[in-house]
């Protein structure tokens, strides 16, 4: 591995010429020329949920390469890292019917996921820490979904990765009632955690409504908001109208759009949430709130296409 001294020399003198394939040569030179994709002061990155479908590697136990490229490739240099994409998969067999007790296939590819958060060294995931700051690439958030499956030891070991990984923040898609348990931890670690909102306001276990919100903030001093402005909207509620309220409250953002009356996912502009809207409020007010690309909409092109599409689409909103 070349030092950043040498790659500037190298690259001065005209020495080398390094093929835009070669492992990591890109990733080197996008963290060694300090590109950012903050733009007029609002911090855009995305979840790393965003590039799911890509395949990996084969031979690989985990997808932070193909996440790695894949911002680099879309010029983002700021994630909310997607906690499946460090792990292995488990094989959980074929997937049973609706509201059907899992089967011991899956049981067992549970218990067996559950052991390897717990059991492995974090020294593992500082590796992983590592691998993203060579890439230029800050990993600000971690987003770990615990849901009743989840253990006391669990849920810390999320908080632990969490840091180990270099993230300031956890985002959690959960429950009130798991909300509850996480509580006590978070304020162990002392380490905000943003509650990731959906749309379905008619489960009162939900995170949706401006009142689930509440709730949750009234458990710890570390829970904070995660609002998705696509499923917020969805909701029929105004996503620009909170965050004025609620600025101060807000984690992070998840940038998405959604119809009204919990209308489908659609390309960006093709909705009814308030994308430029918010992102002009961010870059007016100075607020410290990330802005992150959730790419869930059934888009023509490839994750990594649809992102750029996405990004594309922001940075003009803050022109």
């Amino acid at each position: 591995m070349i030092t950043r001294r040498e790659f500037g020399l190298f690259t001065l003198a005209g020495l080398v010429r390094m093929k835009p394939d070669t492992p990591g040569v890109v990733e080197r030179a996008n963290a060694l020329e300090g590109a950012s994709s903050t733009i007029n002061g609002v911090h855009l990155g995305a979840q790393t949920y965003s590039f799911r479908d890509l395949p990996r590697t084969p031979g690989t136990t985990d997808g932070v390469d193909v996440v790695i490229n894949a911002m680099t490739e879309c010029g983002l240099t700021e994630c909310e890292l997607f906690s499946p994409q460090l792990e292995p998969q488990f094989n959980a067999g074929a997937r049973g019917a609706r509201g059907a007790p899992p089967s011991p296939e899956a049981i067992k590819a549970r218990d067996d996921l559950r052991r390897w958060r717990i059991e492995t060294p974090l020294d593992h995931f500082r590796e992983v820490k590592k691998r993203f700051d060579a890439a230029g690439i800050t990993i600000h958030a971690f987003c770990c979904n615990m849901n009743n499956s989840f253990t006391d030891a669990e849920i810390n070991r999320g908080f632990e990765i969490g840091k180990a990984v270099g993230a300031r923040i956890l985002t959690s898609s959960t429950t009130l009632d798991v909300a509850r348990r996480i509580a006590p931890i978070a304020d162990t670690h002392q380490m905000v955690i943003g509650m990731h909102g959906h749309s379905d306001i008619s489960d009162p276990n939900e995170f949706a409504t401006p009142e689930s919100f509440a709730k949750a903030m009234k458990m710890s001093k570390y829970f904070k908001v995660n609002l998705d402005i696509g499923h917020f909207a969805a909701a029929d509620f105004d996503p620009v109208a909170y965050i004025k309220e609620h600025h101060a409250d807000i984690s992070n953002l998840h940038l998405k759009d959604r119809k009204k009356r919990q209308g489908d996912n659609t390309p960006w502009g093709q909705g009814d949430t308030p994308i430029r809207e918010v992102l002009q409020l961010l870059k007016k007010e100075r607020w410290p709130i990330p802005a992150y690309i959730e790419y869930e909409y059934r888009g023509q092109g490839t994750p990594i296409e649809e992102v750029k599409k996405c990004f594309a689409y922001a940075k003009q909103a803050l022109a």
